[in-house]
Parts: structure tokens; sequence; C-alpha cells
């Protein structure tokens, strides 16, 4: 078999009608498209951006704890990221007394900020292609077994990666891209201490909440600080008094010249998935299966949640972290179905995939064609094993909390036999001490409600033969009324009433966990999840990795059957560079949107005691006086922006810079039109949203009063005149 390096996205061919803002590129291909960023208005070179040689902005860029991005703004070691990405560490910092979700935290001294453990700063110290290590090696009987595969790859992988940190206190990982077509090695650097340093009241940091999420136009600041701490010896440790803020290789300036529309605009950072490649069969899927049962799914939960976090401060609380978790993707899918029925996205992939098909087979490259027909055919068996899953999900990790809480004791319960006495103990007083954070973290009617409210749902969208057994009894005990075997449920379980849980195993009695298995939560837990692991996951592994086999045809087979198109590989939550200009959009007919909102705008959609609407008084207060110091134009704030830089989950967080590499906003958000960009990208439709740069320094400084924060930052204002731009004066 003729072996062909394949370079989807290392020598990447820009067609004439390539559009520069769609696409997710790695920073160490930026060489390859220097020109075009130039063209578009860029005035760094790509050395600026990524160099292993010296500091670049690569190195002012982190992957935030697993999922979002910060950037690094001051030289003792400040970052930036979005509200909602520290909302877990603001949440765990605030109770009913002294509520820092809702009244805002900022750090006077050094010395206040608040550590959080297990957050995590990771930079990107080098990034280098290794295909030519991994594939050639490959040979034609592993290529077929998908778990052959991976096992080799990860075998080469490891040595590779061993190689590349011995001798050093970095961490290294080798990515498949587009498949397993290409691999890349990458080496990071891991920082523990990383501590809360400012978060606006959420009044302000999610001004909108639910209603406005995914929506433009904006007004919230969706920002929060952290600092990064080192050990004495300038390298990662773990939290500590001794630690010092670190020094950083590069800092982003801020700039304070703002932006105006065709400005260039680029963002640096770490999104999570795209699918651009997908079927027709993945996206009919998507469509007409998956994405409404998740967002049935997840309305019901809301449905319970929402009503019980207006009831009571201490609900709010509770569930907050929760309830964010769950609506923000939810919305984003709903924005997403709509966006790929108005695109016609699967009619469009038809219609590619019958050409591809014929040019294939003309071309006397059957095995490409071959691999669209296998996908097919998959797919027709994969739907109802990926909804199984995509329900248990849903079900389980985003349901009611007694499923997990009660799988967590799987081990206690059905292992102790196996185990020594001092890891018996160890293992009970870790329950123990889970439960009492559990019941300190959840109301049980509000469990409850949440179980009666899914239960209808996935009984009647997952296939019958793959429910749990354990619901079996609502229709053979209750009459099929599930409501009344809900309340049964957790009348009898022990693991939902505290006080009874605590009598019973308060001792961490050996004998005592073992009953357990006899209790009625407990069983539901392992009913649905054995299930899940017996009778969905393997079936689903092996659909899934005849889907991954084809796919990395399919794919090699559209870059050499149309070697002139751009291509670049999915989002994987590895460092992308996204570039396009600020500008409005009109999504849809006879709406048409410009690129900025301002602080009129906030206080125009201010609705007293509204759990998304209200605002501070001193808010607006410095609204009706126009004091906004250096950050205004003329008597208005700027607040939020729109650009046309593709991005996704996990760009939450990232920066938004000028042509120089200045910040000018923070990315929080897309658009509702363009939830759809993960799996196909409008350049018509598709804006992020971003905090405008300077709007963040008038809450620090200005609405806070925590001047100090902002002079550790560098502020830049170009002489060269400007649509918004203002005289550095406070």
């Amino acid at each position: 078999m003729r072996s062909i390096r394949l370079l989807p996205f290392l020598l990447v061919l820009l067609s004439g009608n390539a559009r520069g803002h769609e696409g997710m590129w790695l920073p160490t291909l930026l060489k390859s498209i220097e020109g075009d960023l130039q063209a578009a208005g860029l005035k760094l070179s790509a050395e600026d951006i990524y160099s292993i040689n010296r500091g670049s902005l690569k190195d002012a860029i982190v992957l935030f704890g697993g999922g979002c991005t910060a950037e690094v703004i001051s030289a003792q070691g400040l970052i930036l990221t979005n509200h909602h990405c520290g909302f877990s560490a603001i949440t765990d910092h605030s109770t009913v007394e002294n509520d820092r979700l809702k009244n805002g935290f900022w750090a006077a001294t050094k010395a206040d900020e608040l550590r959080n453990p297990g957050l995590t700063a990771t930079f990107v110290v080098r990034m280098e292609d290794v295909t030519d290590r991994i594939v050639p090696k490959i040979t034609a009987d592993v290529a077929g077994n998908e778990q052959a595969r991976r096992d080799l790859v990860a075998q080469l992988g490891k040595t590779i990666s061993e190689e590349a940190i011995a001798g050093t206190h970095y961490k290294a990982v080798v990515r498949p891209f587009n498949y397993g077509n290409s691999y890349y090695l990458i080496v990071t650097e891991t920082f523990r201490d990383v501590r809360l340093v400012g978060a606006p009241p959420a009044s302000i940091g999610k001004f909108g909440g639910d209603t406005d999420n995914w929506m433009w136009p904006r007004h919230n600041a969706d920002f929060s600080l952290f600092r990064i701490y080192t050990g004495p010896d300038g390298k990662p440790a773990d939290p500590a008094d001794a630690n010092l803020p670190m020094a950083p290789r590069h800092v982003l300036p801020i700039s304070m010249n703002g932006v105006q529309e065709g400005d260039f605009a680029m963002i640096f950072g770490f999104p999570g998935q795209t699918q651009r490649y997908l079927t027709s069969y993945a996206v009919e899927y998507v469509q007409n299966t998956s994405d409404p049962a998740r967002i049935a799914m997840r309305t019901a939960s809301l449905g319970v949640i929402d009503a019980a976090m207006r009831s009571s401060d201490r609900l709010r609380l509770m569930y907050a972290d929760k309830q964010a978790g769950i609506s923000n993707a939810w919305k984003k899918w709903i924005g997403e179905l709509r966006g790929i029925k108005e695109l016609g996205t699967v009619e469009r992939k038809r219609a590619y995939e019958a050409a591809y098909a014929e040019k294939a087979n003309s071309a006397g490259k059957k095995e490409y064609a071959d691999a669209l027909a296998r996908l097919r055919t998959t797919y027709g068996e994969y739907v109802p094993y990926a909804t199984a899953r995509d329900l248990f999900v849903e079900l389980a990790y985003y349901g009611p909390d007694l499923l997990r809480f009660a799988d967590e004791f799987k081990d206690l319960v059905e292992k102790q036999d196996g185990m020594k006495e001092d890891e018996l103990k160890e293992s009970s007083d870790k329950r123990l001490a889970a439960a009492k954070a559990h019941f300190a973290a959840h109301d049980v009617d509000v469990d409850k409600r949440v179980l009666k409210a899914l239960l209808p749902i996935y009984r009647s969208r997952v296939p019958a033969h793959l429910l749990p057994a354990a619901f079996k009894e609502i229709d053979a005990r209750f009459k099929g009324d599930a409501n009344a075997w809900v309340d049964a449920l957790y009348a009898r379980s022990l693991l939902a009433n505290e006080a009874r849980f605590n009598k019973a195993f308060g001792k961490g009695s050996p004998k005592a966990w073992k009953k357990l298995a006899k209790d009625p939560g407990y069983q539901l837990a392992r009913s649905v999840f054995s299930t899940f692991l017996e009778q969905v996951r393997p079936t689903h592994a092996q659909l899934s990795d005849r889907i991954e086999n084809d796919m990395r045809l399919y794919v090699r087979g559209m870059m050499e059957l149309y070697p002139d198109k751009t291509y670049w590989p999915d989002a994987n939550s590895t460092l992308r560079l996204s570039y396009g200009k600020v500008e409005g959009s009109a999504p849809r007919d006879a709406v048409s949107y410009i690129h900025y909102t301002t602080l009129d705008g906030v206080v125009e959609k201010h609705v007293p005691g509204d759990a998304e609407f209200d605002l501070p008084q001193r808010l607006i207060d410095l609204n009706s006086s126009k004091d906004f110091g250096a950050y205004g134009v003329d008597g208005v704030l700027p607040v939020c922006f729109t650009s046309s830089l593709h991005t996704t989950g996990g760009n939450s967080g990232s920066p938004v810079l000028n042509a120089r590499g200045e910040l000018i906003g923070l990315n929080f958000d897309r658009s509702w039109e363009s939830t759809m960009s993960d799996i196909q990208f409008d350049p018509a439709k598709c804006r992020n949203i971003c905090v405008d740069a300077r709007y963040i320094l008038f809450i620090i400084d200005k609405f806070a009063g925590a001047r100090h924060l902002v002079d550790e930052m560098t502020l830049v204002k170009r002489e060269a005149p400007h649509m918004i731009a203002l005289p550095l004066h406070r």
C-alpha cells in the first residue's frame, strides 16, 4: 500500500474564495498564513504571536482550569477570565452571610486573595508536529483495529512525551488531529496555586441571566480576576504561604483606543470542540434526535431548579452553579437546532457527499466512496445507542443528585471484602466526608422534583430494550404512576435523608455499608449505571470506533480529492488563533445589529428586584452622572461588542486582541444565530460577543474602587485618531 503523507493543516492552501475569519489555526502554522493575516490588518509577525525562542503572545494565554481560557494582564501574575469561568470558585467562597457571588469580591491586598484548591493555570511551552514519528509506524493490521491503533499511538506518544520533558518539570502529551491523520506533541507548564482576586456582583457579571445568554445585544461584564502564584524558585508549587506572584514571560497590554467597525481582531485560546467534517448522517442525528431530546430534558430540570432558586437565597446559592451548567448548553442547543435547519446543513452535506462519492469513484479512489457508504450504514445502527448514551448523561450527571451520590458508594458496598482494614477505614471516612458536603449542597425536595420531571422524557425517548430494569417497578407496582414511585423511593432511601443516613452509617461500620446494597436509592443508581456500562457503552464504543476509522478515511479523501480547498483541524481544546474583524450583523430579515452596546443600554434593561435584570445603585448613579473616568467616550461608556471570530466552548475567557496584540475585549459568548458554527460556520451570521476592555477597567476602577489592580496593568493609548478614542484622564 502506498503511504501518503497528508498535511491537511500543516501546509494550508488558501483558495481564492477562502474566508479568513473561518477557522481555528494552530499557532505553529501561522507562518504559512502570515501574508493573509497581515493583509487582513495584522501588525505583528507570526513569531510575535508564537515563539519558542522568546516571549510571545502565546506566553500570556492560559488554559484556566479544565475548560476555559484566561490571559496574563500584569507582571505580577494577574490573569483575566470570564465571570462564568470563575463562577465555581466565587460560589465556593460564598455563604448566605458573606455572599460574594451576589455582592462581588475585591481583594484589597494580596494577603486577601482567596485560594482555590484544585484550580490550575496551564501555559503552552511549545508544540511540535510528530506525525512522521507516528503515522508510518501504524501498520495495516493495526490500522484496522481502533483499540489496537489507540494503544500503539499511546505507546508511541508516551515515548515522545517522556523524551521531550526529560529533566524538566513540564508535562507533555501527543494529541491527534483530524481523526488521527496528523499528530502534535504539546509541552505545557501547569501552576497549581491560583487565587481569586476580584469579581463583580452577579448583577453585573451575569446581568441578563438566562434571558440574555447566547443573545445580542448584550450588556454584562462577564469577567473575573485571579492571580497565579509560584514557589520561591518561580516554578509551579502547591498552595502555600511562602508562594510568590508569578513572573510571566509575556503580559498583554490593554488598549484604551477602543474599537470601531472593520477593525482587525483576533482571538487566542483553547476552543473545546468543533465538528466541521460531520457527515449528513451525523447532522441528521443532531437535528432530529440528539438536540431535541437533550433540550427536553434540560427544559424540565430548569423548570424545577429556577423556581427553587427564586424561592430563597439558600436555594439560590445551593443551585447557582448547577443551574448555570445546565442552562448554558440548553440554550446553545436550541440555537444550534434552529441554525442548522435554517442553513439547510443536512441538505448541503448530502449534495457534497454525492459529488464526493462520484469524484472518488471516477478518480479510482473507491476506498473513499466506500468509507462514506459505510458511515451511512453505521449511523443507522448507532442512533439508538447514542440516544441512550446522551440521555444517560442527562439523567445521571445533570439530573437528580441522588444518582451520583449513591453511585459513589459502589466500591465501599461491593468491594470491601477485598480491602485491608486501613483501606476500608480510609474509604469509609472519605465517603462520610463527601456525604456531609452532599447534604449541605443539595435539597432533597428539589432533587425529587427534578427526577419526577425527567422520568417521562427519559422513558419515552430511550429505546425500551436499553432502559434500566429499575424503572419496570413503576408499571409493576405503581400502575404507571412515576410520581408515586419517586415519592416512595425518596421516603424509603437512607441516601435521601441526612438524619437517617448519619444514624445508619455515621460510625462507618463495614456491616452497615453492606446493608446499603438493599437501599432503594442505591439500587436505582446501580440499575441506571450498570445498564449504561453493560448494555449501552460497549456497543456504542464499538460503533464509535467504526465511525472514527471511516471518518479518518473520509476526511483524508476530502483533502486528496479537493486539494485547493482550505482545511483546518477541528477544535480539540488545543491552543488556536482565529482572526476576523469587529463588525455587526444582519442575521435575519429586517434585523440589523450594530457592533457595540453601552451602559445606557444596561440601565434601560434595569428591572428593580428582578433576578436577572436588577442593578447595583452605584452603577446607576455612575451612569446618571456620566462619571466614566478615562473609560468613556463623549459621555458614553462602551460595554460589549461583536466580531466575526470563529469561537466555540473553551474560548470563554479568551482575549480579543487588536492588530498590535493589545487586549481590546474579553470573549464570553456567541450570538444565538451563531450556535450552529461548531458544525457549520456562516460568516454572514456568526458573531462572537466580547466585553469591551474599557468596561472591565471601569468596573474595577470606578465601580469597585480597586484602582490598585488597574495600576498593575499596562494601558496603551495610541496617538493616531480613532472613531472612539479618548484622552487618558481620570
